[in-house]
C-alpha cells in the first residue's frame, strides 16, 4: 500500500466525519426526522446492519468482534446485546464520543469498548470476527484489499465487509449526488466490480486460506452497498 496516499485519504475521511458532517451523521443514526433522500439511506443502512449481524451467527456469547469504522456504534451495540465482546474503532472522535453517550445498558454478558483511531492499527489485538460496514468503501479498491490483508492475521473466523458495486445505475446516482452542497456530501466512495475484488482477494498472498462466502446487495433509494463475507475454514 502507498502509505502516503493512504494517510492522505484517511485524513480526508476523518475531517468529513469528525467536522464537516458530524451533526448530519448523528441525526441520520438516530430516530430524528430526516429528508426523503436520507430516509432511504437510513433504511438501507439499517437493513445492511441487520444482515451483517445475522451472518455472524445466532449465539455470540464471549465472541470477540472488531467493528472497523463503527461510527455512532449501532452495529456494535446490536452485537453486544447478543453477547459479543466488541472493540469498536472509528477515525472520528466526535462520533465515538456520541457512541459512548448513546451506549445503552448491555445485557447477556456482552460489552462494547469504543476507541477513536485507525481501524487498521494492529495494537487492538486479535478477534474472532471483523465487521466493516461502509468504512472501506471510501478507500481505493487496492487500499481496501491491503487493509483486509493486514487484518487477516488477526482474525480467526470471518471478515464481513461492504463494498460499493460498480454498475451504470450507481455511477449515475453518484453523479447526481455531486450536485448536493459540499457539506452534505460524504467523501467520494470508490465503486468496484465484484469480479475484480474476488480476484484481488484470491491473489493476495496474505489472504491465502481465506475464501469468499455469502454475498448480498442492499439497495434502498440513495443507499447501495454490497455485503461480502470472507471465511477461514
Amino acid at each position: 500500500m502507498n502509505q502516503e496516499a493512504y494517510l492522505h485519504r484517511r485524513g480526508q475521511i476523518e475531517h468529513y466525519f469528525d467536522r464537516t458532517a458530524a451533526a448530519a451523521w448523528a441525526r441520520l443514526t438516530s430516530d430524528a426526522p430526516v429528508s426523503g433522500v436520507r430516509a432511504t439511506v437510513r433504511q438501507g443502512r439499517e437493513e445492511m446492519r441487520l444482515l451483517m449481524g445475522c451472518w455472524l451467527g445466532e449465539s455470540l456469547a464471549g465472541v470477540r468482534v472488531l467493528d472497523a469504522g463503527c461510527g455512532t456504534g449501532l452495529l456494535s451495540v446490536d452485537l453486544a446485546h447478543r453477547g459479543a465482546h466488541v472493540t469498536a474503532i472509528d477515525l472520528s472522535p466526535t462520533l465515538v464520543s456520541l457512541a459512548r453517550e448513546r451506549l445503552p445498558q448491555i445485557l447477556n454478558g456482552g460489552r462494547v469498548d469504543f476507541h477513536s483511531g485507525d481501524m487498521c492499527a494492529p495494537e487492538f489485538g486479535h478477534f474472532d470476527h471483523l465487521v466493516a460496514m461502509d468504512s472501506l468503501i471510501h478507500y481505493t479498491p487496492a487500499q481496501a484489499v491491503e487493509a483486509l490483508a493486514g487484518f487477516a492475521s488477526r482474525i480467526r473466523r470471518s471478515m464481513v465487509i461492504t463494498f460499493v458495486p460498480k454498475n451504470p445505475l450507481l455511477m449515475a446516482m453518484l453523479t447526481v449526488g455531486r450536485l448536493f452542497p459540499r457539506a452534505d456530501r460524504s467523501p467520494a466512495v470508490e465503486p468496484v466490480g465484484r469480479g475484480w475484488l474476488a480476484q484481488a482477494i484470491d491473489g493476495h498472498p496474505k489472504l491465502r486460506g481465506w475464501h469468499l462466502g455469502r454475498s448480498q446487495m442492499v439497495s434502498r433509494g440513495f443507499y447501495t452497498s454490497h455485503a461480502l463475507e470472507l471465511v477461514r475454514p
